[in-house]
């Protein structure tokens, strides 16, 4: 059975802040703290803007773009490290946004930056099973950064929605493959606002060693090599750790540029590898190969092959992506703090 994804959508905030600014308000050098991320600058959401409203506006271009019956989707799965609400769900907010209940799966997931691919995972085994005819996936995030902390030049908001059923395919799911262990590289407890992480140890051995095993593992499972494919698709803490990874699996700067998006908009957590292959799809063509591998700290890693069909040639791609991220709104380091209600009494 051939199962992948129908459409897809992506949304990020108009208001962004440059790297340089967080340095300047921390006494940093602004050219060389940002440059040691590569990020120049990220996206920051409006105070309506939180999980649910991303998700929502993310999912309706994806159902916008489809001829799909709303009342056809049958699970909408939202991952994300920042949900609206600590005890009540966001993928009820989408599905009635969606129009697609009442008779609707739904569940929020969580599992730091990989719980949106995650729910593709889900909706592709829901399928499979005969227990669905669509699925809707999302991963959005309005992520947190302490003040002065190496997360603030990062931690910001998007996120990317996809519907996975196994008609009218725009790109073929051919394979996909997790990698996970117990490594608590990157946390919150319960009830603190700001996450806490292990420093260097977030890359070694959290991040590379998760990637590039579940990475190295599907390509070995298919008998493919990075030359196969045309994009390749990383999660993006920075801008620095996806081109990384990509050199140790042999893959090329050129298969990695088209997703990567860190430097524009910060890391979107859940949604930073989905909205990286939005950007793709964005440009793709019916062949193109995608290798796409998530992130998500604690820690584990989904890898997916995909193999874009003639169905990209019917989809409406007008409203790309890197157009949105294009027209944007700088705000000071102040608008920022309030924006992100950094000023809290204790």
């Amino acid at each position: 059975m051939e199962v992948g994804i129908v459409s897809y959508g992506g949304y990020v905030p108009h208001y962004r802040i440059k790297a340089s600014t967080i340095a300047r308000q921390w006494g940093a050098d602004p050219i060389s703290a940002p440059r040691g991320l590569n990020v120049k600058e990220k996206s920051v959401p409006s105070l309506d803007e939180d999980c649910a409203t991303i998700s929502v506006e993310a999912s309706r271009q994806a159902l916008d773009r489809s001829k799909i019956d709303p009342q056809e989707i049958g699970a909408v799965f939202v991952g994300s490290e920042s949900h609206s609400y600590a005890v009540k769900p966001t993928g009820t907010i989408v599905g009635e946004a969606l129009q697609a209940t009442p008779f609707l799966f739904c569940a929020d997931l969580e599992f730091a930056c990989k719980a949106g691919t995650a729910g593709m995972q889900f909706c592709i085994a829901l399928i499979k099973a005969g227990m669905i005819k669509y699925g809707c996936a999302i991963g959005a995030d309005t992520s947190q950064g302490a003040p002065g902390d190496a997360l603030e030049y990062t931690a910001s908001a998007g996120g990317a929605a996809f519907i996975i059923g196994k008609q009218d395919l725009i790109a073929k799911i051919n394979d996909t493959l997790s990698y996970t262990t117990d490594t608590p590289d990157f946390w919150r407890r319960d009830g603190a606002f700001y996450p806490q992480h292990g420093g260097r140890f977030t890359g070694e051995p959290a991040y590379f060693k998760h990637v590039f095993n579940a990475s190295k593992a599907l390509l070995d499972r298919l008998n493919a090599k990075p030359e196969n494919y045309d994009y390749a698709v990383f999660h993006q803490p920075n801008g620095k750790f996806p081109l990384r990874v990509g050199k140790m699996l042999g893959f090329t700067r050129d298969q990695i540029e088209a997703g990567l998006l860190t430097p524009l908009i910060g890391n979107t957590y859940s949604g930073s590898s989905p909205l990286g292959l939005v950007a793709v799809l964005d440009v793709a063509k019916p062949g193109d190969r995608i290798f796409l591998t998530s992130y998500g700290s604690g820690a584990g890693a989904d890898s997916f092959d995909l193999t874009v069909t003639d169905g990209i040639l019917k989809m409406d791609r007008k409203d790309k992506l890197r157009d949105a991220i294009d027209k944007k709104e700088y705000v000071d380091y102040a608008t920022y703090a309030k924006l992100r209600k950094k000023i809290r009494e204790e």
